[in-house]
């Protein structure tokens, strides 16, 4: 993903009832957000979504268009009646001009208007229409992004993590209040995992154990999305703030909270690899935590890990049954649930298969926007988590 021109220019628990208080304010607020049931059909109609159906379509930008936009957003927003694209920013006009035909091939409707691709923010930021922005630019360029947005009032969903370090992670969230922001956490949107949610709430798992989680892929030095030259900036210690464990780790981290009814980690430990790729970053980590009540959480994520191998799996593990999610992790629709009791008996448990979660993830954030929903997760929230895994980075 590119960063757009300029912007490097705009640059103690208490006993008793006490500690039980304590421990939910640390808790999330879970999963009451409008997503398309986790049962849902799969026709893109059902992501309309809110209290009474928004009555206007929500106008987006886009400020950065690298292959996450592109491949995965983009189909997303174009599959969610309620949203529809506006502007694409981008500091290659090329990479804007390409996302932006690409929303305007894609449309659902034609809105009569066009799509402007453009290289400054600052005319994204007063394209007419324009009513919440993605930010998808490298790590380290987020908090510029973001706080332009932010002093325009315009809500604005920004990618994972919230940024490369602390500090300027911290500072989006204060740049932030009192306009409607969320960090990018696609996973907690795919439906497999909201089946996880529904269940676990419904208590048939039991008492609740742990959460396992393994998400890895194939990243070496000159990794492309498409074979054609890349601006490989995950590698890079300075653009991305780290390697695997940042770009991968989040995911995981953020997701335990909306799996376990707002149980949110709250102890992290982390341990580091560089065995494989020849870069200056971590290419694998393991994680080791838990949450305040006691949920343990174990983590593998790699740029190590062939493509080919087994590598995206979510375990959720009860007293009464245990719950695997296989291909679930990652950018698209699918893959398989499986419950298996502590009888051993194994089966298939349905969700929308045909759902991406990036597509429920705009089709939520548009609702907030358009005033028919809240949303749930609060940036002073994910800053907490942020703070957690740089914190264990640090000891590690």
């Amino acid at each position: 993903m590119s960063t757009p021109a300029g912007v490097g220019a705009m640059q103690p628990a208490a006993d008793g009832a006490g500690a039980a208080d304590t421990e939910r304010k640390r808790r999330s607020q879970g999963l009451s957000l409008p997503t398309p049931l986790s049962l849902g059909s799969p026709d893109p109609a059902s992501l309309t979504l809110g209290r009474e159906g928004l009555t206007r379509q929500v106008g987006w930008g886009i400020v950065g268009c690298g292959w996450v936009a592109r491949d995965h957003l983009l189909p997303g927003l174009l599959a969610t009646p309620d949203a529809r694209l506006v502007a694409a920013c981008d500091r290659a006009a090329a990479a804007a001009a390409r996302l932006a035909a690409a929303g305007d091939a894609g449309a659902l409707h034609d809105t009569g208007a066009n799509i402007l691709p453009t290289t400054d923010l600052d005319a994204l930021l007063a394209q007419p229409g324009l009513d919440a922005v993605y930010v998808a630019t490298p790590n380290d360029a987020h908090r510029t992004v973001v706080e332009a947005v932010a002093a325009r009032g315009v809500p604005v969903l920004c990618e994972k993590p919230l940024a490369a370090d602390v500090d300027d992670a911290a500072a989006i969230v204060e740049s932030c209040r009192g306009v409607l922001a969320a960090t990018a956490f696609d996973q907690r949107f795919h439906p497999a995992h909201r089946r996880i949610a529904e269940i676990v709430a419904a208590g048939e798992l039991g008492t609740v154990t742990a959460v396992r989680i393994v998400y890895a892929c194939w990243l070496p030095p000159d990794w492309s999305p498409d074979g054609a030259p890349s601006d490989n900036w995950r590698i890079d210690p300075a653009r991305a703030g780290g390697g695997a464990l940042v770009d991968l780790a989040p995911h995981g981290i953020d997701l335990v909270g909306p799996l376990l009814d707002g149980d949110d980690l709250d102890r992290l430990h982390v341990v580091l690899q560089r065995r494989v790729h020849p870069y200056p970053v971590d290419d694998g980590a393991l994680l080791a935590g838990r949450t305040a009540a006691g949920v343990l959480f174990s983590g593998h994520v790699a740029f190590n890990t062939p493509d080919a191998l087994p590598r995206r799996r979510l375990e959720v593990i009860g007293t009464r049954a245990q719950l695997v999610a296989e291909n679930t992790m990652g950018q698209t629709a699918g893959g398989r649930l499986t419950q298996v009791d502590s009888d051993g008996t194994a089966k298939d448990v349905p969700f929308a298969t045909a759902t991406s979660p990036f597509a429920a993830q705009l089709a939520a954030f548009s609702a907030a926007v358009a005033g028919a929903a809240d949303w749930p997760w609060p940036l002073e929230r994910d800053l907490r988590l942020h703070h957690l895994l740089h914190d264990a980075i640090e000891r590690s």
